[in-house]
């Protein structure tokens, strides 16, 4: 059932069609490029994962510009592709920051400011700069989570066991999730619900936060 929930999820959004590379790569392997005033090396996205996440931000800072508020942030999933997409980790980014109406940090200035990048940034703390950091060893930066996710993405080295893809999109919570019965439905919601439903689906994904608790929901029908 949840296969073909998430099937369908994905061909409505064209997910398949529309999800670029994660990484710049060679042979295989991800090229590095240096950051910060330290010139320390990161694995490098590819510009078409750049473009893409600069795209769909840029739709979030115009929104939020004019006031009208009609995404509620931008939905994004890492994985491999086969005949669908086998989704690695599920994550999002909202527009409005920890204060009331702010634009959030992590999409503002993002075409001169790689740092934060959508959650996708170079920088501690963001899922680029703590892969980087378990890839490449950097001393005392290493965590658990992103220990798991370089296991997953890379044989050895640099090189990754296979293409790794990434899917985006700005999410306007008057569009229907992955659960349809639900209708509209927002960005955390459907986050969650594409967790749950990814997770019973299949067991490469990474994610781990509230994973237990939504599956029983998923298996009862039952997401309240």
């Amino acid at each position: 059932m949840t296969q073909q929930i998430w099937d369908k999820f994905c061909e409505r959004f064209k997910v398949n069609e529309t999800c670029v590379p994660l990484f710049a790569t060679s042979d295989g392997a991800v090229q590095l490029r240096m950051v910060g005033r330290d010139g320390r090396q990161v694995l490098m996205r590819s510009e078409e994962c750049d473009i893409r996440i600069l795209a769909e931000t840029d739709l979030l800072v115009a929104d939020w510009k004019t006031g009208i508020h009609k995404y509620d942030g931008m939905i994004y999933m890492m994985g491999w592709m086969e005949d669908t997409f086998i989704p690695l980790y599920i994550g999002k980014t909202e527009s409005l920051g920890k204060s009331d109406g702010n634009l959030s940090a992590n999409i503002k200035n993002l075409h001169s400011d790689r740092s934060k990048f959508a959650r996708w940034g170079d920088g501690y703390q963001y899922h680029i700069g703590d892969l980087s950091a378990c890839v490449l060893g950097h001393e005392n930066k290493q965590t658990i989570k992103y220990a798991a996710w370089a296991k997953c993405l890379f044989s050895h080295g640099t090189q990754l066991r296979r293409p790794v893809y990434f899917w985006a999109k700005a999410w306007d919570a008057s569009q229907v999730g992955v659960w349809e019965e639900y209708g509209p439905t927002s960005l955390a919601f459907l986050e969650y619900l594409l967790i749950g439903v990814a997770g019973k689906t299949y067991q490469e994904l990474l994610n781990r936060e509230g994973m237990a608790r939504y599956l029983t929901h998923v298996e009862d029908g039952n997401c309240n």
